[in-house]
This record gives structure tokens, C-alpha cells and sequence, in this order.
């Protein structure tokens, strides 16, 4: 009897940071915060209160080098609607050698009941 290959997805290297711990670090000047959704998306929810505005597919470009140039001696933290994408920014930007986290979602954000502002 054969069996069919199982393909295994290793799990990510990406440091997982909570909503709360985020927004310390950033306030404590350690860490800049980055909201990679889409631009629709930062209109229909709101942003979180100290997030720089750079949608996934802009962070590969003249943004993504801005934001390396400006905070490369910070830790830069990911988050988007459900946290894959800002898994995948996090994880990107560790491959180019900047400290990277991943905030996870927006709702996370939500939940606990830190600030939003308005786009």
C-alpha cells in the first residue's frame, strides 16, 4: 500500500509579539510599528494609533528601503487583518537582517482595547 507524500511547513521563525507588547515597545522608542493591509482596509477599520502606513505590496520598494534606512536600529513590528501578512513582511525583512515581530491582526489590536485613529 502507498502512501502519499505529507509535506511539512516548518513553523516560523518570526518572534510573535502581543498587541500590548507592541505598543510598549514603540512608545518606549525600541520599536516602529507597521500596518502592511491594504489601503481600503486602513479606511474601513482604522489603524492602530502609532502605525506607519505601508500596504505588503509597497514594502518591497522605495517604502520598504525608506523604512529600513530610517529604523534600522529599531525592531520593526508587522501586523495586518489576521497576522499572514505580517507574518510574511516579518519574516522578509529578518531575511535582510532587520529585527522583525509579528503583532498578528488588527482585531487583536482591537481586543485589547488599544488606541485606533481614523485614515
Amino acid at each position: 500500500m502507498s502512501q502519499s507524500p505529507r509535506f511539512f511547513t516548518p513553523p516560523s521563525q518570526v518572534r510573535r509579539v502581543a498587541p500590548s507588547e507592541a505598543a510598549e515597545l514603540v512608545s518606549s522608542g525600541k520599536a516602529v510599528l507597521v500596518d502592511v493591509r491594504h489601503p481600503d482596509e486602513w479606511v474601513d477599520t482604522g489603524v492602530a494609533e502609532p502605525a506607519l502606513l505601508i500596504s505588503l505590496r509597497d514594502l518591497g520598494g522605495p517604502a520598504g528601503r525608506e523604512l529600513v534606512d530610517q529604523h534600522r536600529d529599531k525592531e520593526i513590528i508587522f501586523y495586518c487583518l489576521s497576522g499572514a501578512r505580517s507574518e510574511r513582511a516579518a519574516e522578509f525583512f529578518g531575511q535582510m537582517g532587520m529585527r522583525t515581530a509579528n503583532a498578528g491582526g488588527i482585531g487583536e489590536w482591537v481586543e485589547a482595547g488599544l488606541p485606533l485613529r481614523a485614515v
